[in-house]
Formats: C-alpha cells, sequence, structure tokens
C-alpha cells in the first residue's frame, strides 16, 4: 500500500487520461479515475486503482463529494470541456489541489487569436492572420493574403454548439487554395455571422515544446518532432520522436517567455510548424491541456503530471531528473488509418504541399514494429489489460460494421 494521498483523474477513456494513469501510478499514487462509461481503457489498467462512472451535470455539482469520498488530494482533468469547468471552481477544496489552469490564462489559451497577439508581442514568429468579421471588406481582405491558407477555428469548444444549431459540420482545419475557395469558405459561414481564423500555410514539420510553469519559471521542459499526424496532412501526432534538449534552445526559451506573458502555471505544450531549410519556427497554438503525444514523454521520463503533483502535494521543490531523448511512440490505430488514407484515397488528403510516398510509408510502417527505439501510446508490457480491452472494441465495431 501507497502511502502517497490519492488523485482522481477525470477523462480516462483514451491513451492520454490512460497515461497520466499510469504515470501516477507507477509514482505509487493511488489513482481514482472517473469514466462516461464501463469501456474505457484506463479504469481497466493496473495503476487504477478504483473508478466511478460519471455523473451527469455540472462537474461543480458532483466534484466534491467524490473528493471526500475518495480523500483525494488532487485532481487532474484531460478535455478542454473539463478544464473549462473547473477553471471557475477554487484552486483547492478543501485539502484537495485542483490541477488546471485558471480562467484568465485559459480564456486566453483558448482564443488562438488573442495567443498570437500576445506571442507576437514578446518576439515569436507567427504566421498572417486574419480574423474576419461582419461588415469587413472580404474581397479586398482576401485579394491581400498570401495563398494557400489554412482555416481554423479562433476558439473551438466556444464555436462548436453554435455549428451545430445551425446544422453546420465542424472542420479542425480547412486548407484554401484561391480566393474563390476562400469566398465559399466565407459565404458557408455567413448564416451565423461568425468565422474561422484565415492563416497563411507554414511549411515545416509538427515541433512540440512542453513545459512545466510554477510561479512564471519551467521546472521541466520535453520536446518532440512530430513525424507522421493523423489526418496526414495535420492533426493528432501518430508518430512523434524526442528531441534532444540541446537543439532548439533558444526556440524553447521563447516558448517560455511566451507562457509567461500568459500567466500560465501548470503544464503546456507550445506548437510550432518547424522548416528545418530557412530554420523558422511559425508558431500555430498552445495547447493548456495534456496533449495527444503524452505517451512519449512519459516513456522519456518527462512525466508532467507527476510533476503537477509532487509540487502542489507533496512541496517538492528539487528539479526534476533529465528526460532521455532516443525514444519513439506509435499511436497505432490513426497510424493505420494514416496508412490506409495514404495508399487507398490520397485524393482524401488536403494539404496541396503533402507529399505522399506509398512504398517508402507501408515499408517503414512494419519495419517499425523492430525498432527498438519504438513505443506505443497504449499498448505496454506492464500494463497489458488497457490494450486488450481496446482491441475487443476495435473487433466489436468491426462486426457490427459488417452485420450492417
Amino acid at each position: 500500500m501507497s502511502d502517497l494521498p490519492g488523485a482522481i483523474v477525470l477523462g480516462v477513456e483514451n491513451a492520454i487520461g490512460l497515461t497520466v494513469v499510469r504515470e501516477l501510478g507507477q509514482h505509487g499514487v493511488p489513482v481514482h479515475g472517473v469514466a462516461r462509461d464501463a469501456d474505457a481503457v484506463g479504469i481497466v489498467s493496473r495503476y487504477c486503482g478504483s473508478w466511478s462512472p460519471r455523473p451527469s451535470g455540472p462537474v461543480s455539482q458532483w466534484l466534491p463529494d467524490l473528493i471526500a469520498q475518495t480523500g483525494a488530494r488532487a485532481v487532474l482533468a484531460i478535455s478542454e470541456p473539463d478544464l473549462i469547468d473547473l477553471s471557475s471552481l477554487p484552486a483547492r477544496i478543501g485539502d484537495c489541489h485542483i490541477l488546471t489552469p485558471r480562467l484568465a490564462p485559459l480564456e486566453k489559451v483558448l482564443d488562438k487569436f488573442r495567443t498570437l497577439e500576445i506571442a507576437d508581442a514578446v518576439g515569436l514568429l507567427t504566421p498572417q492572420t486574419w480574423q474576419p468579421r461582419a461588415g469587413e471588406d472580404f474581397a479586398e481582405r482576401a485579394a491581400a493574403m498570401p495563398y494557400p491558407l489554412v482555416a481554423k477555428w479562433s476558439n473551438p469548444p466556444e464555436i462548436q454548439p453554435i455549428l451545430e444549431q445551425a446544422g453546420l459540420e465542424w472542420i479542425k482545419t480547412d486548407y484554401i487554395r484561391t480566393p474563390q475557395e476562400l469566398a465559399a469558405l466565407l459565404d458557408r459561414y455567413a448564416p451565423i455571422g461568425r468565422w474561422p481564423l484565415i492563416q497563411q500555410y507554414c511549411r515545416g514539420v509538427g515541433l512540440g515544446q512542453m513545459l512545466y510553469m510554477q510561479d512564471g519559471h519551467a521546472t521541466l521542459r520535453f520536446q518532440h518532432r512530430r513525424l507522421h499526424e493523423w489526418p496526414p496532412e495535420g492533426g493528432v501526432s501518430t508518430y512523434c520522436r524526442a528531441e534532444p534538449a540541446a537543439t532548439h534552445q533558444a526556440q524553447m526559451a521563447l516558448s517560455e517567455k511566451l507562457l509567461q506573458a500568459l500567466d500560465w502555471e501548470g503544464q503546456a505544450m507550445v506548437e510550432y510548424r518547424y522548416d528545418p531549410d530557412s530554420d523558422r519556427y511559425w508558431l500555430m497554438e498552445v495547447n493548456g491541456r495534456f496533449w495527444g503525444s503524452l505517451p512519449l514523454a512519459r516513456y522519456c521520463g518527462a512525466h508532467f503530471a507527476w510533476e503537477a503533483y509532487r509540487r502542489a502535494v507533496l512541496g517538492h521543490t528539487d528539479p526534476a531528473p533529465t528526460a532521455r531523448d532516443d525514444l519513439r511512440a506509435r499511436y497505432m490505430v490513426p497510424e493505420t488509418k494514416r496508412l490506409a488514407r495514404i495508399l487507398l484515397a490520397p485524393g482524401c488528403i488536403g494539404d496541396p504541399f503533402f507529399r505522399r510516398r506509398p512504398f517508402a510509408d507501408l515499408t517503414a510502417y512494419l519495419l517499425d514494429f523492430l525498432d527498438p527505439r519504438a513505443r506505443y501510446y497504449v499498448f505496454s508490457r506492464a500494463d497489458m489489460r488497457p490494450w486488450l480491452r481496446d482491441m475487443a472494441q476495435i473487433f466489436r465495431k468491426a462486426v457490427r460494421r459488417e452485420k450492417r
């Protein structure tokens, strides 16, 4: 039995929540998971000591009772909606630390346009960005933009219910090649009077710099390069590798400076498009929640959930251990979808500059199973049950599709 106080993790349905459970559990923290259904992969982890189904209603209505029942001294959450709900609660409920961002900095980070403004002010390189507003001369602005362009919503949690109510599809990223395509996109959203950010396309690879901030300074740093994403043109990281700490040092200092300007406390990932040819780093956004590639950080020893817990709950002030930088991690279900898209449906890839290499991608997909540096988001020899449950769910879904 561990002598450490327990922690509650909200949202153990996916690989991110599973990673937080594993990380805390490996450090001896008793973990209580909260899941939306009994099929969640996180609740069968050997590191999840107990779990409960998520009650209906706002978090504020049921979380205090759950804290009292479990005796937890920390609450961590995965999803943006939960972060938003928790941000309005006190930073502590009794002796329990709510280890999520506070409302004011979270609002800045969720507003991509505001984040870009702050980043520009502190010296980061930001893409040319236009936020269309009612009454503007759209034709004039469209003519002045550097094509191709990318369209993405400034504040996804805010706009998603508005789109749903209007019967409009939520599209995370749109690629725009011509002024005519831009005009069509602007017309699409005219009925709601709200439009996504229109941003210059930035060439390069995805680079994520992760920091844990306390009192305006980073106590833990880690960085990775995205090798593959789903969809292939950009999205969830499906294959990533750790980057040595000696690289991108000047940019890491700028990332810390940006988080200071945002008054950020806790973990965050500053996301860039890095162009090795020009050595330029284009800021994409700041991810204020636990990110999708968190498993790679855990395997390398950069333990962000534990960093939050040990500093808040245990009062530790000693430096975090130096992380490894020689590992890679694969998210196999979306990684397989990516390969299928490249091989079978290349016309669905929206990025006009995406380089398709079918044979090389197929070969690498197979050979990477033999790479001793490779780790996996869900599969773990030390904790097999989440992977077995994940495979069973995939099999059941496939059977249901065949019966239709």
